[in-house]
């Protein structure tokens, strides 16, 4: 799945879109645009504009308003595996073409503004007046387009949570501190890479009870995913990570060279350091 710094990237993509006049939509994919019959998201959002692009975690969605200028539907977009938002400007050319989601994984290109040629996976459009559009490019089919996303059971933005909340939500229980850090509803926005990259970083084992950890050792941890998720927003998502490449067979720490370990922590596969990461 897209963690927050892909899924960020997107969301400063599809601002390209914004105060925009919406022609139509082909919404004509009613798995990706479940619940909605064909025609539905395209009626709720002719003749308006998307004016706000917002996301909380991996959850991304956009504010409109109606041709009339009255408060439209949100609207939902999430990427699936490897869906990828491409945003061209009013012109239409390349020069004006947009990319947002990881270019690393499901076939697509690795340059981040290069579109293949693959119309049949664009899987929702959203056309404007002015020539460009908005699209949903997804080769697995797993992404999702639809009206009035639920967000109430996230729990705050990953990298935007203050040290109070972190120290109260994750530094306590039993569980691990991976599947601590996984947990949507505790932070949201931490994904399986971006959660060995941050424990890697910040020396801590990924089984370690979450409740162990001191209050200097949730601040410092809460330090590292902020630094580790800039990072991977900069660089262009979490597959940047210094210890990502390491997450194989027979590979050594790249800061100390012990072996790599692997293991299944919170149902998730788990690469940690076998010497800095053991206490």
């Amino acid at each position: 799945m897209p963690e927050l710094p892909e899924v960020e990237n997107a969301r400063q993509v599809v601002e390209k879109a914004l105060d925009r006049t919406i022609s139509g939509v082909d919404d004509t994919d009613e798995y990706v645009c479940r619940p909605h019959h064909p025609g539905e998201i395209d009626q709720a959002l002719k003749g308006g504009r998307l004016v706000a692009a917002h996301r909380r975690g991996k959850t991304m969605w956009c504010d409109t308003v109606t041709a009339d200028g009255d408060e439209g539907p949100h609207l939902g977009i999430h990427l699936g595996m490897g869906g990828r938002i491409f945003v061209t400007g009013p012109t239409g050319d390349a020069s004006s073409l947009y990319a947002g989601g990881d270019p690393h994984v499901g076939g697509m290109p690795k340059k981040p503004g290069e579109r293949p040629d693959k119309p049949e996976w664009d899987r929702v459009t959203i056309t404007f007046d002015d020539g460009g559009a908005l699209r949903l490019f997804d080769k697995r089919r797993l992404g999702r387009v639809h009206l009035e996303p639920a967000v109430e059971a996230l729990g705050p933005d990953a990298a935007e949570i203050t040290r109070d909340e972190f120290r109260a939500r994750v530094g306590k229980g039993i569980v691990a501190i991976k599947a601590k850090l996984l947990d949507q509803s505790v932070l949201a926005g931490v994904g399986n890479l971006l959660a060995d990259e941050t424990l890697w970083q910040a020396k801590l084992r990924p089984s370690r009870p979450a409740g162990e950890l001191s209050t200097d050792e949730l601040d410092d941890l809460r330090r590292v995913l902020r630094r580790a998720t800039r990072a991977a927003i900069a660089q262009g998502g979490v597959h940047t990570g210094e210890v990502i490449p390491y997450r194989k067979k027979d590979a050594t720490c790249p800061r100390c060279g012990a072996p790599m370990e692997r293991g299944v922590v919170g149902g998730r596969t788990t690469w940690w350091c076998s010497a800095e990461q053991s206490d």
